[in-house]
Order: structure tokens, then sequence, then C-alpha cells
């Protein structure tokens, strides 16, 4: 069977793969120069569904085929053979039109360390420009937050009594409570700030492309899925992409630009022949260049779900499962863009050690009052708050990897969770430190009383046990396409792929490590700063090749 031959989609300078966090904003800063073409190519239909725009309407996106990747793992060896759910957006705006849409930068120390490991220019120092120069916070301007940038960055809408009393409890037992986590000093507990205009969601899509859809010099292909990047010599000459059964071929006179995530590059270069060549074989791919780290080192920050059952008091629960409640929460939202409708159910966060040899916060929780015992499904029909404490530096690595040469089947992905023991020390002591918090004072009256996981676990082993039950993601994969110097190495400091000409990885997959917190604001820095190296290369015609 002859294969199919591509119909010509035209020539253009750049073509970003993946319109999400980090390719929108590609897409906006590389088409302010009017002589410079742009083509974006998304996976995914247009973001015009009412339900991502509506921050709680995540529930209604998430495991929706229609935007979002709908990936799983394969059944994790630490997790009790588990397959765990890994949503990602498949829609303008990727992920950040399906997230919890919470601001959360990471902590100075990651961005140092990525720097010792030999990557210039990306130290806290080097990258915190970048991150005031996309937000539009809601507080203005100072040294630590921009103003007047395309996200907009804003406080939570909505308070609950449960979570106040949270805070409260984890005050009682010695973690401060802290108004601004990103102002560099992440210890204590906040309300999240959110990536949301007066209750709106404000992803990459409505901040960075709508403003840029105008320009002539930029064109969107929706429903158009990579199928490789061609390579011609050791030269990325352009992108064979699917939109239905019709195969087309775009042309990059400058470079090709893959931000198709965590999951999705690494896939589009194996399939391309670019990634570890005994692989690549077993899969039947022609071995363009081997790159044994492509897909490897993926990582994520696995947490242990706690969920509690209270009284005397009002939670998500309630309000979702009563008609008179949904109707109230619609009511609210529709006049003042406020309440629970205006925010998704991460409401609440609190960084904090699990030990004193930690020299930052080595775990971060994400507080929900709701509790959902099966994700998808309805909530509990009882007042509930869920606490989960997820590990920020996770020692534990997966992979991904193509299953064959058409990447619209999914790859194989392995997060490996839970496998080194201070990963599982750390799991164990998350769900020691969440019953602390619920025994302390703050608590008292409204009764708390864990349901998952199995509070009759009680030691090391058996919380470990059961943290293995519970476990699951945050949706921060990161580090299959890593930065650096070592032989695992996929692209150098300036985000180009090792051994091939004009072409580049911008996204999270290139995170050498993951930073300690949310991974979108992130990710949307990692865009801001490869779109000014891609500018100053055009300007110098600096080579497009990294060694």
């Amino acid at each position: 069977m002859r294969e199919a031959v591509p119909n010509s989609a035209g020539t253009f300078d750049y073509i970003i793969v993946g319109a999400g966090s980090a390719g929108c904003v590609l897409a906006n800063r590389l088409t302010q120069d009017p002589s410079v073409s742009v083509l974006l190519l998304e996976a995914g239909g247009r973001d015009n569904n009412i339900w991502i725009h509506v921050p709680l309407g995540l529930t209604y996106i998430i495991g929706n085929p229609k935007t979002d990747w709908c990936y799983e793992t394969e059944p994790e060896p630490h997790c009790n053979g588990r397959r765990i759910p890994i949503p990602r957006g498949k829609t303008l705006g990727g992920s950040s039109s399906i997230n919890g849409m919470v601001y959360v930068r990471g902590q100075p120390r990651d961005y140092d360390v990525w720097r010792q490991l030999g990557n210039a220019g990306w130290s806290w120092d080097d990258v915190l420009p970048y991150f005031k120069k996309s937000e539009d916070y809601v507080h203005g301007a100072d040294e630590l937050h921009g103003a007047g940038g395309e996200l907009r960055v804003e406080e939570a809408r909505v308070n609950w009594e449960i979570l106040d009393a949270f805070r409260d409890a984890a005050e009682q037992i010695g973690i401060p409570k802290t108004k601004d986590y990103n102002a560099g000093n992440y210890e204590g507990s906040a309300y999240f700030q959110v990536t949301q205009k007066r209750g709106v969601r404000w992803s990459t899509a409505t901040a960075f492309l709508k403003p840029a859809r105008n320009r002539p010099n930029l064109k969107v292909l929706t429903r158009a899925q990579t199928a490789r990047v061609r390579i011609e010599g050791k030269r990325a000459a352009g992108v064979e992409f699917w939109q239905g059964d019709a195969l087309h071929y775009a042309q990059a006179r400058a470079e090709v630009i893959l931000s198709a995530g965590a999951i999705g590059s690494p896939q589009i270069l194996q399939a391309s022949g670019i990634g570890p060549a005994a692989l690549l074989r077993e899969r039947g791919i022609g071995v363009q260049f081997d790159l044994p780290g492509v897909g490897e080192n993926l990582q994520d920050h696995v947490q242990p779900r706690q969920l509690f059952r209270v009284r005397n008091t009002t939670t998500l629960n309630e309000l979702a499962n009563s008609m008179f409640g949904r109707v109230g929460m619609g009511l609210q939202y529709m006049l003042f863009r406020s309440g629970p409708l205006a925010i998704g159910p991460a409401t609440l966060t609190l960084f904090t050690r699990t030990d004193p040899t930690q020299d930052t916060p080595n775990v971060q929780y994400h507080v929900i009052p709701a509790t959902y015992p099966k994700l998808g499904e309805p909530p509990s029909p009882f007042p509930g708050i869920t606490a989960s404490a997820c590990i920020l530096r996770p020692t534990s690595r997966g992979y991904v990897r193509v299953k064959n040469s058409d990447t619209r089947a999914n790859p194989s992905i392995l997060y490996n969770y839970l496998a080194t023991p201070e990963d599982q020390r750390v799991a164990v002591d998350c769900v020691k430190l969440t019953r602390r918090i619920m025994a302390a004072p703050a608590m008292a009256r409204f009764a708390p009383e864990e349901f998952i996981p199995d509070p009759k676990a009680q030691s090391d082993d058996e919380i470990l046990a059961a943290a293995r039950d519970v476990a699951g993601t945050v949706y921060h994969p990161v580090g299959t396409c890593k930065m650096g110097q070592d032989p695992m190495a996929v692209v150098d400091e300036r985000l180009r792929v090792r051994g091939i000409a004009g072409l580049r990885v911008v996204d999270a997959s290139i995170m050498p490590n993951l930073v300690s917190g949310n991974t979108n604001a992130p990710t949307i820095m990692i865009g801001e700063k490869a779109s000014d190296m891609i500018k100053a290369d055009r300007r110098t015609g600096a080579a497009q090749i990294a060694a």
C-alpha cells in the first residue's frame, strides 16, 4: 500500500505545533514582526464550548474527548496496577483551557537548580522578567509582579467557611498564612491566585491568541493533527499533518517549533525518527537521529487524595447535588461573576515542609470544599472537604513512548509513581500531616471524619499501602524533552533539538526538573523566553543546530 501524498499547505517562516500554553504565546510574539509568517497547528477544535470559560465548568470538559486527549497511564507498578487518567487540553489554549486556572510560578530555587545543571540563562533572576512581562496582576506592578500584560491574574472570587478553618488549623500546627505566595517565599497557606478576568477563565487562547488572530501573517488551523516533522538531511524542513483523512504538508523556511506538551512533543519527535534508536527500530520507524532522552524523564506531582466528611457547614457537595443549589450558584455567577462557579475546584493552597531537613517547602496542598470518591462522578451526598498534599520534588521517573508511527494512536505513558523510597516516605508524611491539621482545634466543630483512604491505616506500611490505592496526578507532566548538557538532554539552553537544525521544543517537556508548584505559569514563561531567543537568533543568523 503506497503512502498518501500530502497536499501542499504552503510555506511559512515558522510552524508552531500546538496552540496551548506556550504555543499561543509564541504565535502572538513572533507575529509582532509583520515580515514574519507563522502557521499554528492545533489538533483540537476551537475554544467555543461555554464550559471552557466558566471556571467550574472544567468538570464538563475534562474527560470530554472533544476537549481532552483523555490519555491514561499503563498499569502503574507501584500503585497496585491502576491505570491513572491524564487529562490534557485538546482545544485552542491547550491545557490552559481545561485546567484549574491557578497561577503559581514555582519556587526561585527551582530555576537556580536548572541553571546549576548547565542551562545558562534560566536562573530565577533570568526568568522573573518573563513572568512579569506576561502578567496583568490585579493589585498592580511591583518588584515581583507585572501589570499590563496579556495574562490577567486575580484573587479567587469565593470564600468557604471550611477552608478558612483549614487555614486556621494549619496555623495552629505551625504553618503560617500568607497573602502572596508568588512573592518568592512560598511557605504558608493562601487562596489561589487565578488566571481569570472578572470570574471568566483567561486561557492563553483568550489572552495571547485572540489579540493576534486577525494579523495577516498568522494562519491558525484547528483539527490539524501533526503526523511528523519532515527531516531533510539534518534539518527540519516542515510538518506533515492530518485534517480528517487528508494529509497535508507545510514547509518551514526558518524553524519548526513543537509546543505539543510533555506527551505530544516527544511522541511527534519519535514518530519523526528522532529518539531512542532501539525503540524506533522496534516500532518500525526509520531513525533520523538517535536521541536517547526523547520521551524519558517523565515527572509529575503525585498526591495521595484524602477525603473527609464534615458537619455544621455547607460545602460544594450539597450545592452540586441540589437543584436549588445549582440554580443559586448559576444566578450568583450570572449576576456577579462570583461564587462556586467562579473558581475551579482547587481553591486553597498550602506550601510546607514535611521535615526540617528540607530547605524550602517540599509539599503543596490543593484543598477543595468537596469530595469526589471517584473522579468524574458526582460528589458525595454529604458535606465534605478534600485535602491532598502533592510531592513537589518527586524522584520517580517515567516515560512516553510511541506504540507505532501513527500519532493518532495514543502513546504508552508510565509515570512510575511512588517508585523510590524518598517518594514513598514523603507520601506517608503527607497523609500524617493532613491528619494533624484535621485534628487541630480550629477543625473541631466540623467533626472531620476521614473516609478515603481508610482511617484504619496507621502504621507507615499501612499508610503507604493506602497511598498506592488513592495516589493520582495533579496534571503536571514535564521533562520528556529535557533541557541540559548531559547525554539524556534533548534540547540545549536555547531549546534547540540536538542534532537537527531548525527544530525547537517550547513547552513543559523541556523542564529538566519539575518546578515546586503548578506548571501553567512556568510554561507561559517558557513561551515568552523562547520567543525572545527565536527573535534574537533570527536577527543574528545564529546557527539553528545544537551539538
